[in-house]
């Protein structure tokens, strides 16, 4: 029955057909032979319970802050106070990139705002300071990544609800991880650009009375993050009534910059609508197949087969991690998380390892996902704002180090699991 489920799966993607469409179709070709009893009556229940899960409402109040910060110009100030403090190092304004990214990170749950925003306002920098196209972009998808990890995250938000787990802790436990894997980052630009000079640009050196002047660009980010996180940690708001919040103090603020006009509020609830509208298309056909996959007993099939292997605890997590790395290139991540962890996550726990901790190894497989071809969603978005004729592969073979700074992450979070619990465990 695994195979069959898998390779239908394979089947209907490959005739282009839209994630929700496949996830529907293939529970009720599954249902059709594998259940002694129509479970297409089920859809109204299981679609009803799954939209209106309160915590969901954190999903477009959290896309509608990243669209208006992305639209009111507060990640232009974020970038320079970047510049002005990162630039100076080998890599130089790349560095910004991933340093603004970072912080950006912090305001916004989405990977996708985060690439647009910053890619945005770095694109023109990479022209006029001489840098390598590759490395350059690849920064800014990587980067952008960083949107799922560091909290308030959208994924994760997502993971909890699957797995019934603390969202609050799975917000803790993304810190760490987030700010290491940023370093990392870093790393890998600093490590590229002493081995291979070409790929700097010109460097950039600003005096401390020009580093302190641009440090108010960063009050807006650490302002919005302290009222969206803070409020939850200090038990003041839950995290939808944080998103909700969020999304009044991002108007507040582009307000006072001027640019809360009528334009920028349709503008943010389209681009809202749009995305939120594929979301939750997956979100409820993804929870009808899950009611499908458990009916049948496939779960229960699954866990069968990997009992009879006998591999130990560690090797299962190192299939079920090269199985995400393969599976991030044909499919869409949000699809990729919603089919497949209410099927992995149990096996996962029943060997062990933490439910938290095992979030942030899923998140951080997705944000993998999200810079490797042919489906990564960040190589688009920093391919499609970019003004020139320049080629998608310069953004995917720029981006391809970035990944093997994630594969390090996911080595240190197995060797370290403290990495991603430590929080979590001090505000127990």
């Amino acid at each position: 029955m695994i195979g069959v489920a898998l390779s239908l799966l394979g089947f209907l993607i490959a005739l282009s057909l839209p994630v929700g469409a496949v996830l529907v179709v293939l529970a009720l070709i599954l249902s059709q032979f594998y259940s002694a009893f129509p479970l297409w009556r089920a859809i109204g229940e299981t679609s009803w319970n799954a939209a209106t899960d309160t915590v969901i409402v954190c999903v477009p109040m959290f896309i509608l802050m990243g669209e208006l910060l992305l639209r009111s110009g507060i990640a232009d100030g974020l970038y320079k106070a970047m510049v002005r403090w990162l630039s100076w190092v080998p890599g130089g304004i790349m560095h910004a990139n991933v340093g603004a990214a970072t912080l950006f990170a912090a305001t916004s749950g989405s990977s996708a705002a985060t690439a647009a925003t910053i890619g945005t306002v770095a694109l023109p920098e990479m022209k006029r300071y001489g840098y390598d196209p590759r490395l350059f972009l690849g920064s800014i998808a990587a980067g952008g990544t960083l949107g799922i990890l560091i909290p308030p995250s959208i994924n994760l938000v997502v993971y909890g609800v699957l797995t019934q787990t603390s969202i609050p802790k799975l917000y803790l436990a993304g810190f760490l991880p987030g700010f290491l894997l940023s370093v990392l980052f870093m790393a890998t630009i600093l490590v590229g650009c002493l081995i291979f000079p070409k790929l700097d640009g010109e460097r950039t050196r600003f005096n401390l009375r020009e580093a302190i002047g641009v440090l108010p660009g960063l009050v807006p980010p650490v302002l919005l993050f302290l009222i969206v996180v803070g409020t939850i940690y200090a038990g003041i708001a839950t995290p939808t009534e944080a998103s909700s919040l969020g999304v009044v103090a991002a108007m507040i603020l582009a307000a006072v910059r001027g640019r809360l006009t009528w334009d920028v509020i349709t503008a943010a609830c389209e681009g809202t609508v749009r995305t939120t509208s594929m979301i939750m298309l997956i979100f409820v056909a993804a929870f009808f197949l899950n009611f499908v996959i458990a009916t049948t007993g496939l779960t229960r099939v699954l866990n069968d087969v990997i009992v009879h292997l006998g591999w130990t605890p560690l090797e299962t997590m190192l299939a079920i991690i090269v199985f995400y790395l393969i599976l991030g290139c044909f499919m869409e991540t949000m699809a990729m998380m919603i089919t497949t962890i209410p099927v992995i996550a149990p096996l996962v726990v029943s060997m062990g390892y933490d439910p938290i901790w095992f979030g942030i190894v899923i998140v951080v497989l997705v944000e993998a996902a999200m810079i490797t071809p042919p489906v990564g969603v960040n190589l688009y978005i920093v391919h499609g704002i970019r003004k020139d004729s320049g080629n998608l592969n310069d953004v995917i073979i720029g981006a391809s180090p970035f990944v093997i700074a994630m594969c390090v992450l996911l080595g240190l979070l197995i060797a370290f699991p403290d990495i991603a619990l430590m929080l979590p465990k001090i505000f127990e």
